[in-house]
């Protein structure tokens, strides 16, 4: 159902005259330039629907706000809304072109959380500092430190006296230490 333009500038006049000329236009505008729009628009927008409709609803919204200043303009609206909605989806063109693209978080899951990285380098440095202790000094240092055993157990395992034990743990700790000053790590 098509209306003159005389029919509907008087919408648009009585537009500012309360909630039921309101309605009355917003439906007026709807029935007359929301399908000739939504063709139009759908053409701007390479056939996504779904951004069309939104651009033809922010296009007669428009048009309902300025309802008054296109009633005392009294030529065609078609024009105006066409201008409306091209300057709708240019607009949202170039904002979307502004902001960096999006991108999906799952392949960062696979990566581990910075606590692991630094877990990992800290075994790592801890491993190469191991490397540089005599193999009896290592020896008496997992028995005792990394394996958990008591002195006592470790020098039974290692088949060498106690004593000889703490004072290989002693040294062996020192030499770590000093090795781990080396990398840069701080005790």
């Amino acid at each position: 159902m098509r209306e003159d333009a005389a029919v509907a500038g008087e919408r648009l006049a009585a537009a500012g005259h309360g909630a039921p000329h309101d309605e009355e236009l917003m439906r007026a505008l709807y029935e007359e330039h929301a399908a000739p729009l939504l063709s139009y628009v759908l053409r701007l927008v390479a056939g996504d629907r779904q951004r069309a409709e939104d651009v033809v609803q922010e296009t007669l919204i428009r048009a309902w706000r300025n309802a008054d200043r296109l009633a005392a303009h009294g030529s065609s609206l078609r024009p105006w809304l066409v201008t409306v909605a091209r300057r709708i989806v240019i607009d949202g063109h170039r904002s979307r072109q502004a902001r960096p693209q999006e991108v999906d978080p799952a392949p960062l899951e696979g990566v581990p959380a910075s606590d692991e990285i630094d877990r990992a380098l800290w075994l790592m440095t801890l491993t190469d500092a191991l490397q540089d202790l005599t193999p009896a000094h290592r020896a008496a240092l997992v028995e005792t430190y990394f394996l958990g055993r008591t002195v006592n157990e470790a020098a039974e395992t290692l088949g060498i006296p106690s004593g000889t034990v703490r004072s290989r743990v002693f040294y062996a700790l020192r030499a770590l230490r000093l090795a781990l000053e080396e990398r840069g790590v701080t005790a």
